[in-house]
């Protein structure tokens, strides 16, 4: 008896209405249609939703940032959305000191080949905090580090949020801001006497710190984590 084969295109059996992925062309600038999930979060949040965009042929959906992760919750457990993958965190700040400073989540789903992208807004002196997704989306968890660690801008809820990029003593700041010097905040002699001031065995795990014998050189809130037992968000 031969064998019965079900042709599969993009993930999806015959008999499913799903069009075969083409290129876009012709896209216009602005507007155009949305993405169909739009129209779905303005249905069910309402006023939480505060404005819709359609740039190159990609819908934007600004929302209140209070509800972030009830929103990003909503898209992922929907079965008429099932965005399912978070694939980026970012933030953005104007020169213009008036405009708000953006937070940034990219969304796709997998199944309905769907992008989407969330922004929050967060106007110049109000602290900068957001829900973080990390319970919806683990892969969210060094990418809301790091735009703490650029940005300054604190992920509510998220396990284990300091610094990736730069040490967690590091005092200049937050270097994406636009109000950080080029050259740094400190001089470069300053600089640099940080830097080698810095014990390189510092950085490893406990285990690797009971062998280097630097552990009681850890500031003490770092002590008191790894002592602990370190969690790194999973």
């Amino acid at each position: 008896m031969s064998a019965t084969f079900i042709p599969i295109v993009a993930g999806h059996a015959e008999g499913v209405d799903a069009a075969a992925p083409v290129t876009p062309k012709n896209v216009p600038h602005h507007g155009g249609p949305a993405n169909p999930s739009a129209q779905a979060l303005m249905e069910k949040f309402g006023s939480a939703v505060h404005r819709v965009d359609v740039v190159w042929g990609e819908t934007t959906v600004i929302v209140e940032r209070a509800r972030v992760n009830e929103i990003v919750r909503w898209l992922h457990d929907e079965p008429s959305q099932q965005y399912d993958f978070c694939a980026d965190v970012t933030a953005v700040e104007f020169r213009d000191l008036e405009l708000p400073i953006e937070v940034v989540w990219h969304l796709r789903s997998l199944p309905y080949r769907r992008f989407l992208r969330l922004k929050a807004l967060i106007p110049k002196g109000q602290p900068l905090a957001v829900p973080s997704v990390w319970d919806i989306h683990k892969s969210v968890d060094w990418m809301e580090r790091e735009c703490y660690d650029m940005f300054g801008i604190t992920f509510t809820g998220h396990p284990d949020l300091r610094r990736i990029l730069m040490w967690e003593q590091y005092k200049e700041g937050f270097p994406l801001r636009k109000d950080f010097p080029l050259r740094g905040r400190f001089s470069r002699s300053e600089q640099l006497r940080q830097a080698l001031s810095q014990n390189p065995e510092a950085k490893y795990s406990m285990q690797e710190l009971s062998i280097a014998d630097a552990f009681e050189d850890l500031p003490r809130d770092m002590r008191q984590r790894l002592s602990a037992g370190e969690k790194v968000g999973e």
